[in-house]
């Protein structure tokens, strides 16, 4: 593998920081992010808020949303999540509910709630006991959607609330929750996003869809289904890599209008699949456009979209010439 293969981060490291930071997600900062640090995790709670700085109102959709069945679709649009509600799952949402848990038993009256890290084990071993039978089939550890776990706020759990909701999410690289549709055992769980979205630059790496006017990291050009060359069964990644060397290369000259991606110092890059996402049914990666820092040791900006009739790309700043869209491409999940 070239160079220039290794230049954006292990695929193994970015992913399990990835999954790290979903599961962080799934017990504390998304959190904040689903229900808000006055209402999160309440659904026992009523229309009325308290006053002088207390919880928020709650409207009877918020409420009722919060103490959501198995099968529910929850969304919102309110950072405190006040105006939370159920809505059809083939409707977009953020958050579908597939358990219900309740740990009195393991935290009985008095006793103080869980720690971070005991919110972490909680949601790996309640959580995702379920999630096969719910699903039908298996969670790719690698994929879109993730758990998530609704709990209790501290008051809350001093009054003797122990139930807990369990439910899938997609969280982005950047920790913001993004809408999906349709049921979770209808969508395809490929960590894939739509061509001509852009990701954010997130500490030299990357981040939530963002404006292609705005500097950012990669931008997506291509969406290619791995099983319409592999039939037989899982491809090595050297095997990916050589294909989607060609194939990307095809797409992006379509995409870019023929551009010259060397003189813009751009180069491409791809998506590999692990073997538990191809057993997990997750066979479409996505095909990239990015730049490298000088050092190459992470992404450099990139202001414009590369699409032809979008205007064009400047080059990255600072970043070295790439070599032809030929070259190998690293193997990063984006």
């Amino acid at each position: 593998m070239s160079q220039q293969a290794e230049r954006f981060r292990d695929p193994r490291n970015a992913l399990t920081t990835l999954r790290t930071r979903l599961v962080m997600a799934g017990v504390f900062v998304g959190a904040i992010i689903a229900l808000s640090l006055s209402v999160a995790f309440s659904w026992n709670v009523g229309p009325e808020g308290g006053a002088g700085g207390g919880p928020p109102k709650l409207s009877a959709a918020a409420v009722e949303a919060f103490q959501s069945p198995p099968g529910t679709c929850l969304t919102w649009s309110n950072p405190d999540a006040a105006d939370a509600r159920r809505v059809p799952c083939t409707e977009p949402h953020l958050f579908e509910v597939t358990s219900i848990v309740d740990i009195g038993a393991q935290y009985p009256a008095g006793v103080p709630s869980p720690s971070l890290d005991q919110w972490q084990e909680i949601s790996r071993s309640r959580c995702t006991v379920d999630v096969k039978p719910y699903l039908g089939r298996t969670l790719d550890p690698y994929g879109r959607l993730s758990m998530n776990l609704l709990r209790p706020t501290p008051a809350q759990w001093e009054d003797g609330d122990r139930q807990l909701r369990c439910g899938l999410q997609w969280a982005g690289p950047g920790g913001k929750l993004q809408p999906t549709t349709g049921p979770a055992k209808e969508q395809n769980q490929s960590a894939v996003w739509e061509p001509g979205t852009c990701l954010a630059l997130l500490n030299n790496s990357f981040g939530d869809p963002i404006d292609c006017a705005q500097p950012h990291s990669y931008e997506i050009i291509a969406t290619l289904d791995l099983k319409s060359k592999f039939k037989e069964g899982y491809p090595s990644q050297e095997q990916q890599n050589t294909w989607l060397d060609t194939e990307c290369s095809t797409v992006a000259q379509d995409y870019t209008g023929n551009a010259d991606l060397a003189a813009k110092k751009v180069t491409l890059g791809w998506d590999v699949r692990e073997q538990e996402s191809w057993d997990a049914g997750s066979t479409l990666v996505n095909c990239k456009a990015a730049a490298v820092l000088p050092d190459n040791k992470g992404l450099a900006p990139i202001t414009g979209s590369l699409k032809v009739g979008n205007g064009e790309a400047p080059p990255s700043d600072g970043g070295p010439a790439s070599p032809p869209p030929s070259s190998s491409a690293p193997k990063t999940g984006g």
